[in-house]
C-alpha cells in the first residue's frame, strides 16, 4: 500500500507483555503517526501452550545470562517461533476486518522483552526484545518496524516507556490534558502526562501485575488474582508496606524505567495468599501515588489501560492510596486492552515517516529520537 506522505494509512501493532498471559495483542488502526483517523479492530490471539512454555524458559535463561557472554541458544528458537505465531495473528486480524495485507502500510512488531536493564551513571542501559522483523516481512510481504528500543538506549535513554507519543495523541483527540493522565497497568506500571501543549512526561511508576501474578502462581492458585478477590479478602500489613515504599526508585526523579523483575513476588514472602495479594496490590497503587507527586502538575484523574484495570481492588486502591480518581480506558471510548498494541501500530507509522518516538522527558534521550528498524 502506498500513501502520500502525511496521509493516514492502515497499520497493525503487536504487543506481548512481560506477564506472559499467553496472548498476542493485535490491533489495527489508521493513522498518520500524529492523529488517529480510525480505530479499526483488535484481538487477543492466544499463543499455543508450547510457545508459552518456551517463552517462560527463555525468560528464565535470560535472567541467568544477564547480558554477559553469548546469548542463550534458546533465544533463536523462541524468536522464530514467536515471529511465526505473531505473523499468523496479523494475517488473521487483517482478513477478519475485510482487508488484505496489501492494504496495510506497516506492521509494528514490538517483540518479546526478555531482559531490560536501565542505564546507570556511567553505564548505558541494555535491552533485548526477541522478534525477527526480516522474517515477518518475508512471511507477510508488508513493511515491518521492529527493535523500537535499542537506538534510544544507545543514545543514553531508558528505552522505556515508549507509549508516550500515542497516549498524548489519545489525550489530544479527547481534548483533555493536565488534570488527566494515562496509566498503563501491565507487568510494570507506566504513566503519561501531557500539559496540552508541548510537554509530555512519561515513566515507569513501579510494579503492576507481574509480582502479583508471580505470587499467585507460586501459591498454586492460578495465573492471577482474578477480580482482585484475594487482595480484597486480605489485610494490608501497613508496616511492611511503609518499608517497601522507601525503595529509592520511587523517589528517583524521571526519566526512569524498570525491568519486569526489578520488583518481585519476594516482597510478599512468608505471607498467606490473601494478605500477600493485598500487600502487592496496595504497593502498586501507593507507588502510583508517589509517581503523581513527581509530575509537573498532579493529575486528578487517571485513565487506566492494560490488564490491571480489570482488577477492581487495584482500581479502588488507586483512589484510596494514590488519592486520584481512576477510570477504565473504556470511559473515554478507548479499547483498554488494545492501547499498547495500537501504540506500536502508531509508532510503526512514525518509524516509517522518520518521526521521533522518544523524547528527553519520556526516556531521557538528549533530544527527540527516531528509533526502530524497518524491514522491507
Amino acid at each position: 500500500m502506498i500513501a502520500k506522505s502525511g496521509e493516514p494509512i492502515w497499520a497493525v501493532g503487536l504487543m506481548t507483555g512481560t506477564v506472559l498471559d499467553g496472548n498476542i495483542d493485535v490491533a489495527l488502526i489508521k493513522t498518520d503517526g500524529e492523529r488517529i483517523a480510525d480505530f479499526g479492530t483488535y484481538t487477543l490471539a492466544p499463543y499455543p501452550r508450547s510457545i508459552r512454555t518456551l517463552l517462560e524458559e527463555t525468560l528464565r535463561q535470560a535472567r541467568t545470562w544477564s547480558f554477559t557472554g553469548p546469548e542463550p541458544a534458546i533465544f533463536r528458537e523462541a524468536e522464530e517461533a514467536l515471529t511465526r505465531a505473531q505473523s499468523a495473528a496479523v494475517k488473521d486480524l487483517v482478513e477478519s476486518y475485510g482487508l488484505t495485507m496489501a492494504d496495510i502500510g506497516v506492521v509494528g512488531f514490538h517483540g518479546q522483552t526478555v531482559l531490560h536493564r536501565a542505564p546507570q551513571p556511567g553505564r548505558l542501559g541494555q535491552t533485548r526484545q526477541l522478534g525477527d522483523g526480516a522474517l515477518m516481512h518475508a512471511i507477510l510481504g508488508t513493511k515491518v518496524a521492529y527493535d523500537f528500543r535499542s537506538a534510544d538506549m544507545r543514545a543514553g535513554g531508558q528505552g522505556a516507556p515508549l507509549s508516550a507519543a500515542y497516549h498524548a495523541a489519545l489525550l489530544r483527540d479527547a481534548d483533555i490534558s493536565g488534570d488527566t493522565a494515562v496509566l498503563n497497568l501491565g507487568g510494570v506500571a507506566n504513566i503519561t502526562w501531557w500539559d496540552g501543549k508541548d510537554n509530555v512526561v512519561a515513566f515507569d511508576t513501579g510494579p503492576a501485575n507481574a509480582p502479583l501474578n508471580d505470587f499467585i502462581k507460586s501459591k498454586g492458585l492460578g495465573e492471577m488474582d482474578r477480580d482482585g478477590a484475594l487482595a480484597r479478602a486480605g489485610t494490608v500489613d501497613e508496616a511492611r508496606l511503609a518499608k517497601l515504599l522507601q525503595h529509592p526508585y520511587l523517589a528517583k526523579p524521571y526519566p526512569k524505567s524498570l525491568d519486569r523483575f526489578d520488583f518481585g513476588a519476594a516482597m510478599a514472602d512468608g505471607m498467606n495468599a490473601e494478605d500477600g495479594a493485598a500487600l502487592l496490590t496496595a504497593f502498586t497503587a501507593a507507588a502510583v501515588g508517589k509517581a503523581l507527586d513527581l509530575l509537573p502538575h498532579r493529575p486528578k484523574r487517571l485513565v487506566v489501560s492494560g490488564g490491571g484495570r480489570h482488577n477492581p481492588t487495584i482500581m479502588a486502591m488507586l483512589a484510596s492510596r494514590a488519592a486520584v480518581e481512576a477510570v477504565p480506558a473504556e470511559a473515554l471510548g478507548w479499547k483498554g486492552d488494545a492501547v499498547e498494541a495500537e501504540c506500536f501500530a502508531f509508532l510503526a507509522v512514525r518509524v516509517l515517516r522518520g518521526l521521533p518516538i522518544s523524547f528527553p522527558t519520556t526516556t531521557g534521550v538528549p533530544q527527540p529520537m527516531r528509533g526502530g528498524r524497518l524491514a522491507g
